[in-house]
């Protein structure tokens, strides 16, 4: 008897995949903060009076991938330290690289009180067929500068 209970608890175990599963997955990171879509984008940036586009990339990211036209750059480090300087009167749209730190920077602010309207990644907003996204070009040094710190 206790090897019939060893065998149809074993054959349980092992229909059901309980013993030995493995997630398939790793769960995704729930956010508040909705991703727009290019068109919802595009519709924000028509309306340059009430929204605040705030790009949470480093500079260099900013370089390489580009941005929207006018931003607000602020890396995800210091939003916290900086949050005193955005205007709250606006409606916000946070950008990331594929708005993974987009998502975060607009929970962050909506805890604080800001109107985030949504999160958007700079690449994924071009894949999708956006077309507002510049590139930005590296500043120039100043030769007299340069020269100077030679």
């Amino acid at each position: 008897m206790k090897k019939l209970f060893l065998t149809v608890a074993w054959a349980t175990l092992w229909v059901s995949g309980s013993a030995f599963a493995q997630p398939t997955s790793e769960a995704k990171p729930q956010y508040k903060t909705p991703e727009l879509t290019p068109a919802q984008i595009d519709d924000w940036l028509a309306k340059p009076d009430k929204v605040l586009v705030i790009d949470i990339r480093r500079p260099d990211e900013l370089i390489k991938f580009g941005s929207f036209p006018v931003f607000l750059s602020i890396q995800y480090s210091d939003l916290e330290k900086y949050a005193a300087f955005i205007p709250k009167d606006r409606s916000i749209i946070t950008v990331s690289n594929h708005a993974g730190r987009a998502f975060r920077a607009g929970d962050l602010l909506s805890e604080k009180g800001f109107k985030v309207v949504g999160a958007a990644g700079s690449e994924n907003y071009e894949q999708q067929g956006g077309k507002a996204v510049s590139k930005i070009q590296p500043r120039e040094r100043n030769p007299v500068t340069a020269a100077a710190a030679q």
